[in-house]
């Protein structure tokens, strides 16, 4: 049992730590291809990393089985 969350909690950690790096990597690659600077850059910036970071938790999700938002009893934060 006691494994069983540990394993949790660490696919929960590394899942959100996974987004974190792939959508910052992303998103700063696109707005450098792109070229803007300035308020414009940081705005588009922001969008992208947000879209991607919750596109990339959704896959996460989908493929792992483990719920991030905790929206269901198998989250987690339940148990």
């Amino acid at each position: 049992m006691v494994v069983e969350k540990i394993k949790k909690w660490l696919m929960f950690f590394c899942g959100i730590l996974t987004a974190i790096i792939i959508a910052n990597w992303i998103s700063n690659n696109i707005v450098n291809i792109i070229g803007i600077s300035g308020w414009s850059r940081f705005l588009l910036s922001f969008i992208l990393y947000a879209f991607l970071f919750f596109t990339i938790l959704y896959a996460l999700e989908r493929i792992f089985k483990v719920n991030f938002f905790g929206l269901n009893k198998d989250g987690p934060f339940y148990r």
